[in-house]
């Protein structure tokens, strides 16, 4: 059994799609176009954000949004200490240094609690992650950051269509940052990014700044990139934007199966929803003490499985120069000893949802 399925041949997808192609290709316009000025309002709409600029990538919004609110060389940023490389990356990317801070064991994002004492004179943002699908309780964090003047960018690139104390990601912190990886909640069919937020001046940067910082053709007031969320790609989002409740539903749908049927699963811990938020599994993350042993018995049977993440941030090659050891930060060490992905896609058929409970339960009797 496959890990994931696009969902190309959802009924009525294709046909949504080869429109957007088509308004495309007749047009003849390829980049910064009406395509993208359409998903741009569509999506900052959605999120409750008063504005959307489109980037080349998830990477590239959290850097873009980082440069544009002023993080320099010399600041500090709060970051999780569990939570895929790319928000730690984006960090090293504007010259910042990179303090990690361990996330809460059951829901897996930051709290306001944990960033606390992480906070000196030279901190200059937090970036909380809604990682898995759960969404970050952003009001505490905000709370905490307007005491202490920082910049709070969430990184939601996990998380389109959560909701947090009922409202949606993108519209919670001072801006956010989201991928649109094929394989995401909202996904286009390549690479494409895109930060949300409601301040006029900071989405006037972000656009000069994935546009060679230019408002003008040849007129480059600040030195920018070329990061441009293109036409096609704008067009094929739009019209899977159109969908993602109902398919953030089926993901809900097949979750709560899978914690019906994984229920009393020997050494097996399930995945945590607060009663504030509205989870979207982007993954459905188990832990146990026997993970390796686990997935191998699964692949055994068929079943594909991954692990997000198998090396936690802090040991990775790339972030060594920071110097923390194994032991620095336990719970992102325990995360990357246990946590297990199972199968889960809006399309995944219901019986398979069974199947794999099935042959993880059969395992853990006794």
């Amino acid at each position: 059994m496959k890990f994931f399925d696009l969902g190309l041949d959802e009924p009525g997808l294709r046909a949504a799609l080869d429109e957007g192609y088509r308004r495309v290709m007749d047009r003849g316009w390829a980049i910064l176009g009406p395509e993208l000025e359409a998903f741009e309002a569509e999506f900052a709409a959605y999120c409750g954000a008063d504005q959307a600029i489109g980037v080349g990538n998830g990477l590239d919004a959290l850097v873009l949004a980082l440069r544009a609110a002023g993080v320099t060389p010399g600041a500090e940023v709060i970051v999780p200490a569990h939570t895929f490389a790319a928000t730690w990356l984006a960090v090293e990317a504007v010259g910042a240094a990179v303090v990690p801070v361990e996330v809460d064991p059951e829901s897996f994002v930051l709290t306001a609690a944990a960033i606390a004492p992480a906070i000196t004179p030279r901190t200059a943002a937090v970036i909380p992650v809604s990682l898995y699908g759960h969404p970050v309780d952003m009001a505490p964090i905000l709370e905490l950051a307007a005491r202490h003047r920082l910049f709070v960018l969430e990184d939601a690139a996990q998380s389109h269509g959560a909701l947090s104390h009922g409202r949606r990601t993108g519209g919670l912190a001072h801006a956010t940052a989201f991928s649109f990886y094929p394989t995401k909640n909202l996904g286009a069919v390549g690479d494409a990014g895109a930060v949300t937020t409601s301040d006029a001046g900071l989405a006037e940067k972000i656009r000069m700044l994935r546009n060679y910082g230019s408002r003008r053709k040849y007129l480059h007031e600040i030195a920018g990139v070329n990061s441009r969320l293109d036409e096609l790609q704008a067009a094929f989002l739009r019209a899977r934007l159109e969908r993602l409740d109902e398919a953030n539903t089926r993901r809900r749908e097949r979750a709560a199966r899978y914690s019906w049927r994984l229920a009393g699963a020997n050494g097996l811990s399930l995945p945590a929803e607060a009663a504030w938020a509205r989870h979207v599994y982007h993954l459905y993350v188990v832990r146990s003490p026997e993970r390796d042993a686990l997935q191998a018995r699964l692949a055994a049977e068929g079943i594909e499985t991954l692990i997000h993440y198998p090396t936690a941030c802090h040991l990775q090659p790339a972030f060594a120069h920071l110097g923390y050891r194994r032991g620095d930060f336990p719970i992102a060490e325990a995360l990357a000893d246990e946590v297990l992905s199972l199968p889960l896609w809006p399309g995944m058929p219901l019986e398979d949802v069974d199947r794999v409970a099935a042959a993880i339960s059969s395992g853990s009797s006794g």
